[in-house]
């Protein structure tokens, strides 16, 4: 069997995810396919991405690798709940669990009498978990105007987020977001718009996208539950209809007073 065979066979975890983290189901977790490296290619230990971004309360798979054979020490450091997965003489697979602020995570080995370390840094985000529509009112007149507003709660970087809001498929309104802290805070869009008959056919739904992919992350996605627009023709105006009345009926009394007083009155008086 070939040298290069033989590492394989001693590294079955090559070809997993090293580090991942799972946002919710059906999201897409933190993975990246390089944070160890194969013995005697020439590389330090521990090579492998330094940045990592876990949701709030995720848990993250962190792959520890000596440069040497036969380490004497090879340890996660951490006060965070750990569990070892997997292990060879030379590399150790973890797994961190409930991670809900930002942290530092030390691979340690002595190979040689010689100490070498890694430091990982994880950096929390706050993906959305809810996203809640109003309609207000919920029931208008043609012609009036209508309220929609979505909320997403305890959501962060704020930059990263994206809110849609739509009648059906058609986009009524779409919304980034510019803010840099990373401490969670509710994103709030508001559209105001005019309720046509046609609004009463769809539903209106809200959907929330953070994209972390260009900071190592995932894709998550969520979506509120739909709403329905009771939409009504309009009602007449009664205080027009009473204004008109004060209006035209004193002035048919006249023009009756004065047509009657020169057909019937006057003549009888000449």
């Amino acid at each position: 069997m070939s040298e290069q065979g033989e590492r394989s066979r001693e590294h079955p975890l090559i070809r997993l995810p090293i580090v991942g983290s799972p946002i919710g189901q059906g999201s897409r977790g933190v993975c990246c396919p390089m944070c160890s490296v194969l013995p005697g290619s020439g590389e330090k230990a521990f090579e492998g991405p330094e940045q990592l971004m876990v949701g709030s309360g995720e848990f993250q798979f962190i792959n520890c690798t000596a440069s040497c054979m036969d380490p004497k020490r090879l340890v996660l450091e951490t006060a965070l709940n750990k569990t070892l997965l997997e292990s060879q003489t030379q590399w150790k697979l973890f797994k961190v669990y409930n991670i809900s602020k930002d942290e530092e995570l030390l691979c340690s080995s002595t190979c040689g009498g010689k100490q070498e370390t890694k430091v990982f840094h994880i950096t929390v985000f706050y993906p959305p978990k809810q996203v809640l529509l109003t309609l207000s009112p919920t029931t208008v007149a043609v012609g009036t105007l209508f309220t929609i507003e979505c909320r997403v709660p305890a959501v962060a970087p704020l930059e990263c987020l994206n809110v849609t809001l739509l009648r059906g498929t058609e986009i009524l309104c779409n919304q980034t977001f510019v803010g840099t802290t990373l401490s969670p805070q509710d994103a709030v869009v508001t559209h105001n718009t005019t309720a046509h008959r046609e609004d009463g056919l769809y539903n209106f739904s809200c959907e929330a996208q953070m994209d972390m992919r260009s900071c190592g992350g995932g894709l998550v996605h969520r979506v509120s539950d739909p709403q329905r627009l009771e939409v009504k023709e309009p009602v007449p105006n009664n205080q027009t209809g009473i204004i008109i009345t004060i209006v035209v009926v004193p002035l048919l009394f006249l023009v009756t007073s004065v047509l009657l007083y020169r057909y019937w009155w006057r003549p009888r008086h000449n």
